[in-house]
């Protein structure tokens, strides 16, 4: 089940919020697994058993930790058994495959593949596990002594298919008592429409031409058909995620909780290193403060935070998928990242900021190329047609009509894409403005949802990008 969905938008959330707002404080939670048990169990039931497994292999090492807090060699003993066990099942069900394929291609081997589905939101739920038994080892957030409680934490059904990754420590006091208010409930209502709107209207629509380039069912690929089409996919993919992390943090705030914001204008930014400071937030913050500050980050000399970022964006591009395209798409962005470092910030400290602008997308729509592509050939032939490089056509009818019919909505994804909306609320300071632009304002939400609905009922490409992640 997806939140896109007229199942989850017209049955499961409203008998769902029903539950949740008639049962006493002490129940929600239990509202809450429930409803999170159900919404997964749609997708996969046998998994079901995985996360309750973990759970419970959570807690239990938590409490271990705290119950041995004087003994070094204990408290590393109960760490190390859960981040093995969780680390084992994410790899299992993620890499087995990729493993084995790669074996077989270098020795030559018949090891059959296991070809078992990847479970929804492993990856983030191994996160979110391991951002628990490690701040609890630290000492940064206590251990958590009612399952009933870590339970909620862990199954929570708003984030856990795409984020953002919630940490125990932003949720531990709203396990106990949830911050439920008619404000909240408004504002992550329009904060969810918000994101279904970028979802529905604009990734599925971009993502439709991106899809005919994929799936390679059109003519011959000229350099406008590339470059319309990367971007397309550029497009997609931020509505696609940003959408769902807005409507996780909407759903959080209506039900009384606060989530970690995850982007924050991404394609606005002047720099790969500003770039990754607004994509995907809570990822990038989890590998600085989980794996790149433990192994030293910057604090031990310049040859050393190089290894550090190189091992940091080895294990980003190897969380997105098992793929070589993936590590490829990490490594690259390590690697401008460290050329930032060095030398590149400083100049683009003193050129115009619309050329350090150019220069970050022109470097990000070269990624998302490795990223879209797991043939490593397809990658290498559509960076050439971008560039000209094995004097491919510039354009031909096939590209210019595919531009006529897409063009609205690119432009539209790229305007909504850069902050005018929220510059334009920060400007607005007439009070009798306000109260008439807020009446508008909510038929705009309400007319946003009912284009979605229309949408989903008429349309059958829904796909989600991040499920495969």
């Amino acid at each position: 089940m997806v939140f896109s969905s007229i199942v989850f938008l017209y049955i499961f959330l409203p008998i769902m919020l029903f539950l949740y707002f008639i049962v006493p404080n002490k129940l929600k939670n239990a509202v809450m697994i429930l409803a999170s048990l159900i919404f997964f169990a749609w997708g996969e039931i046998r998994y079901i058993f995985i996360m309750l497994l973990l759970a419970i292999m959570d807690f239990w090492c938590g409490n271990k930790i705290n119950k041995y807090w004087n003994d070094k060699r204990k408290k590393r003993k109960y760490l190390l058994i859960d981040v093995i066990v969780n680390l084992l099942i994410l790899f299992f069900f993620k890499y087995a495959d990729f493993i084995i394929g790669n074996i077989n291609m270098i020795t030559g081997l018949k090891i059959p593949l296991l070809n078992i589905p990847l479970p929804i939101g492993v990856s983030f739920n191994t996160f979110q596990s391991l951002s628990y038994i490690i701040d609890v080892y630290r000492g940064t957030v206590k251990c958590e002594k009612s399952f009933y409680n870590y339970l909620a934490y862990t199954t929570l059904f708003p984030q856990i298919i795409a984020g953002p990754i919630v940490r125990y420590e932003t949720v531990d006091k709203e396990l106990e008592v949830k911050n439920i208010s008619i404000d909240n409930f408004s504002s992550g209502t329009k904060r969810f429409i918000i994101g279904l709107g970028k979802k529905v209207l604009i990734a599925n629509n971009v993502g439709v031409l991106w899809n005919v380039i994929e799936t390679g069912s059109y003519g011959e690929l000229t350099v406008l058909f590339a470059w319309i089409g990367i971007i397309a996919f550029a497009l997609q993919i931020y509505f696609d995620f940003s959408g769902y992390s807005d409507m996780a943090i909407g759903l959080a705030q209506i039900f009384g909780m606060k989530f970690d914001e995850n982007f924050n204008y991404p394609y606005i930014a002047k720099s790969i290193t500003d770039f990754w400071r607004r994509w995907h937030i809570t990822l990038s913050n989890w590998f600085r403060d989980y794996i790149y500050i433990p192994l030293g980050g910057n604090r031990k000399g310049i040859k050393r935070q190089i290894i550090n970022l190189l091992v940091v964006w080895f294990l980003t591009g190897a969380w997105h998928g098992a793929s070589w395209n993936f590590i490829i798409w990490g490594l690259y962005f390590g690697v401008i990242l460290i050329l930032e470092k060095l030398f590149v910030l400083k100049f683009l400290e003193k050129i115009p900021k619309f050329l350090g602008h150019i220069y970050s997308i022109l470097l990000i729509l070269v990624g998302w190329v490795i990223f879209a592509f797991e043939d490593l050939n397809k990658i290498y032939e559509y960076i050439k047609v971008m560039f000209c490089i094995n004097q491919a056509e510039l354009y031909n009818a096939e590209a210019l009509y595919y531009l006529r019919n897409y063009f609205l909505i690119i432009v539209i994804g790229i305007i909504c894409s850069i902050p005018i909306i929220r510059y334009i609320k920060d400007k607005q300071k007439n009070k009798q403005r306000k109260v008439i632009s807020s009446v508008f304002v909510s038929i705009i939400y309400l007319a946003i949802f009912l284009l979605c609905t229309a949408s989903l009922v008429s349309d059958t490409f829904n796909p989600f990008l991040y499920f495969r992640f």
